[in-house]
């Protein structure tokens, strides 16, 4: 059902970042002894895979640095939504934050590539690309204007469809259901070509809206639809495969210019390792939330895949526009083969 194993030695070999080039000129000496403990927001819970390894993370670099460099992790939208966590790291409010790709795209058009249903072929193809600074590195500091870095990604996984009302086996079965999307013109124009009315709203309104009937479903892989606790209220999950989709780890650009060399190395290091344990975890999280959503009286069905990435193949030709776009979206798919 699921698909092939993590490679850990290839991944984290391929996980080469943007923060060697980022040096400011008003960088604090490493030996000054000053510390600082700074302030991540994420929306997932406290036990889903990418806050216990940004808590590791920030443990990791507490040591590293000898105290100077610490993460706090806020979780569960504590620190707002990922829209306004954005904000607040391009205003210095928030330091650090995980935001899905469609917020990238808001803020720069060409992150949509990696938001594309069939760019990625597996988790490992996607943790491969988003961590290749060849490919991102531009991309990545594009929004330094809007005084925010991004330093990598994690996968968030091959996504399916969950419904309240029986299965989803064709687009057909779709036809008159508001499904729920993130906040951005693809995802919604994604689940139009799927057969369905889209949906846009913030995750953490899901539940109740789903509860209470505003939606008849929502799309996303298994950690996030058991954790989030949907499963209680969309008993039925499809694997339409229709996309493997990002969150981002992102950086307030001058925070990030105050670090001395020596800190920004130590910070990508732990970076780096942060990815492998991600990933460990990862994989462990999908056999933990398939057993916990079966033992909910969760149903499961594989549809028909081809009949979905058939309907969704025009999305790629519309939504790709200059240069720029395209050049990201071959040497993804080039970084497969």
């Amino acid at each position: 059902m699921r698909r092939t194993p993590i490679v850990l030695a290839a991944l984290a070999g391929s996980a080469a970042l943007v923060l060697a080039g980022c040096s400011g000129s008003d960088s604090a000496d490493s030996g000054s002894g000053e510390s600082r403990t700074l302030r991540l927001a994420i929306n997932q819970t406290e036990d889903y895979p990418s806050t216990i390894a940004l808590n590791s993370f920030g443990e990791r670099l507490d040591a590293a640095t000898d105290g100077r460099w610490a993460i706090d992790v806020y979780a569960n939208e504590q620190l707002g939504a990922q829209a306004e966590a954005l904000q607040l790291v391009s205003d210095g409010a928030v330091d650090l934050a995980i935001v899905a790709g469609p917020q990238l795209e808001n803020l720069n058009k060409d992150f949509v590539v990696f938001n594309l249903p069939g760019v990625f072929e597996s988790d490992e193809h996607e943790m491969a690309v988003v961590n290749d600074e060849e490919i991102t590195g531009d991309l990545y500091s594009s929004l330094e204007d809007q005084n925010i870095t991004v330093i990598g990604g994690f996968t968030a996984g091959m996504r399916g469809v969950y419904t309240k009302e029986g299965p989803i086996m064709t687009p057909a079965d779709l036809a008159g259901m508001k499904i729920r999307v993130q906040e951005t013109d693809t995802m919604v124009r994604m689940i139009e070509l799927m057969g369905a009315t889209a949906t846009p709203m913030a995750f953490g309104e899901v539940y109740t809206a789903l509860q209470s009937g505003v939606i008849d479903g929502a799309e996303n892989a298994e950690p996030s639809y058991t954790t989030q606790k949907h499963n209680e209220v969309a008993k039925y999950y499809s694997y339409t495969n229709h996309l493997i989709n990002s969150d981002y780890l992102v950086i307030n650009t001058d925070l990030l210019a105050s670090m001395s060399d020596e800190d920004k190395e130590l910070f990508r290091a732990e970076w780096d390792a942060t990815l492998v344990e991600y990933m460990e975890l990862w994989d462990q999280s999908i056999e933990d939330a398939i057993a916990a959503a079966e033992a909910s009286g969760v149903t499961f069905t594989i549809p028909d895949n081809a009949a979905f990435a058939e309907a969704l193949a025009p999305l790629a030709a519309e939504t790709i526009t200059n240069d720029v776009q395209q050049k990201l979206y071959d040497d993804a798919k080039a970084l497969a083969k």
